[in-house]
């Protein structure tokens, strides 16, 4: 992780955004040496996922009632 400090990320910030993106290596920013803030890359490179992209994220299970319980069902009843 490299530290670099305030006044250099301030001159050079698209630049260096530009960098993180692409090197997905962590800085973080110092004022007077202490840590003020860190630059990360985004995990999600997708910005504007496609239309029905989220159905890959769910599991479904077959059964749905068994994991609340069956008195817990008859219970809401």
């Amino acid at each position: 992780m490299k530290k670099m400090g305030i006044s250099q990320f301030k001159a050079h910030a698209l630049k260096i955004l530009d960098q993180v993106a692409k090197t997905h290596e962590e800085i973080v920013i110092t004022k007077r040496g202490k840590p003020l803030a860190q630059i990360i890359p985004c995990q999600n490179k997708d910005t504007n996922p496609e239309p029905g992209t989220l159905a890959d994220a769910f599991t479904f299970e077959h059964d749905i009632i068994t994991p609340l319980g069956e008195e817990l069902l008859k219970s809401s009843k």
